[in-house]
């Protein structure tokens, strides 16, 4: 149950985070403002986006290593470290593929559009 709790909590904050910014007003004015700024705008909120979870990955490795040091032989204890390990390589990998998809997609709007 409370692990579910922590999966709500953390998608409604990517959903809050995806709201805020749709509508951001640098965003919505992209017919005042050039295409580069916007650009550049949106790479620089996924390069942070990028970094952050980076960090948390890392920390989740640093958890997992270090639950799976002094674990003890207890299996559940070294399962639930393992499994930490993997989970928080399989998001730094899909953070780091999103970032150069992300970057991919830029360059062809940059090029597409102008800017």
């Amino acid at each position: 149950m409370k692990n579910n709790l922590i999966k709500f909590k953390n998608f409604s904050l990517v959903l809050i985070i995806g709201w805020i910014l749709d509508f951001n007003p640098v965003l919505a004015a992209s017919s005042t403002a050039g295409v580069g700024q916007i650009s550049s705008f949106i790479k620089s909120i996924i390069q942070i986006m990028a970094g952050l979870a980076g960090l948390v990955a890392t920390g989740y490795f640093i958890v997992g290593g270090f639950s799976y040091i002094t674990s003890s032989g207890h299996p559940q204890k070294l399962e639930k470290a393992k499994r930490t390990i993997l989970y928080s390589a399989v998001g730094l990998a899909i953070t780091i593929g999103a970032f150069v998809l992300s970057n991919i997609v830029g360059s062809l709007a940059t090029n597409a559009f102008g800017g």
